[in-house]
């Protein structure tokens, strides 16, 4: 029987439920998928608590890895047997199921020196570490970045990654624990914002001068002391918002702060294109296949168990990257 998670209504985890669900066959553009290991991300619970509107009923999860069991019309990127990733938006949501129908046109091909779980857990992450890296800044050897949430699973990749093209990185955390991971992943330093001034430990770090590029996955909190922590004409990258969503403000605010520059990028708008998509997700495989990044996967769950999953990921118990296994 193939089970699924599913959601009547918006609101706290425990509005999630698993129940047997019936799939059928596949219909034109689309596959049917036995999925191996599905991808727990923080945008989850956006789409969870309403924060991303979605039609209800519907399912859960935009990612996921596994086989290719049958092939609908108008089918030509895959074929059945081949093993495959996705990750998107609305058109991939319903990815907590051991098995469903997804349109053929987010797939791609997965290596065989990546496994499924290693796939579940790096997909959305690691084409939102390559865009951010390869594609929103022009990077060059001895930039600086500052990187919130740096001991999650984009920030260990990011971390990483920057390393390989020799950028510096300064971390956040908020706990020491968190903070030794981010260190032995590429991180130069890392503040633990707990407790410590995040805009003047940055100060401090590059000699009053400010980082080029901030990547802020956190948002309403740490806002201010991203801004803070630029150097004159450096880039604001907002990525997220675990804390919330950033208020409104006066645009004139990023003339105040040295002529910064701000965006708010979405993953879905650097994988449209598919050869950009391909691109992307070739370097990234290249470089987890050859064992150049690695991918931590800390937590593993049950898919029975998705409410306690998204319970410990808004608690911030989670670190690198969380998956289901079916």
């Amino acid at each position: 029987m193939v089970k699924a998670v599913r959601m009547y209504e918006t609101g706290a985890p425990d509005v999630l439920r698993y129940e047997s669900v019936e799939v059928g066959e596949p219909g034109p553009g689309e596959v049917r998928l036995r999925q191996v290991a599905v991808g727990l991300n923080y945008a989850d619970t956006y789409f969870r608590n309403g924060t991303y509107p979605i039609s209800l009923p519907n399912g859960m999860g935009v990612e996921a890895a596994g086989v290719v069991t049958a092939v609908g019309p108008q089918v030509d990127n895959v074929k059945e047997g081949d093993r495959v990733t996705y990750t998107g938006f609305i058109n991939t949501l319903g990815a907590y199921a051991t098995e469903r129908l997804v349109p053929a046109g987010p797939l791609i091909k997965l290596p065989e020196s990546i496994a499924f779980e290693t796939a579940a857990a790096m997909t959305m992450r690691g084409l939102t570490s390559a865009y951010l890296l390869r594609r929103i800044h022009d990077f060059k050897a001895g930039d600086t970045i500052l990187l919130h949430a740096a001991a999650g699973g984009v920030g260990l990749i990011v971390s990483q990654w920057a390393r390989l093209l020799g950028l510096r990185v300064i971390g956040t955390t908020s706990s020491p624990e968190k903070a030794e991971l981010a260190l032995a992943h590429g991180c130069e330093h890392v503040i633990n914002y707990s407790h410590d001034d995040v805009a003047t430990r940055v100060r401090d770090l590059t000699d009053g001068t400010g980082v080029d590029v901030v990547f802020d996955s956190v948002g309403k909190s740490t806002f201010n002391a991203s801004l803070d922590s630029l150097k004159r004409r450096g880039l604001m990258v907002c990525v997220g918002t675990a804390s919330g969503t950033i208020p409104p403000f006066d645009p004139q605010l990023l003339a105040m702060k040295g002529s910064v520059y701000m965006t708010r990028p979405a993953l879905a708008d650097y994988i449209a294109d598919p050869a950009e998509k391909s691109a992307l997700a070739t370097e990234l495989f290249d470089l987890v296949g050859s064992g150049q990044i690695q991918i931590e996967i800390n937590q593993h769950y049950a898919l029975q168990d998705a409410v306690q999953a998204h319970r410990d990921l808004e608690a911030r118990k989670t670190t690198g990257s969380s998956i289901f296994v079916i």
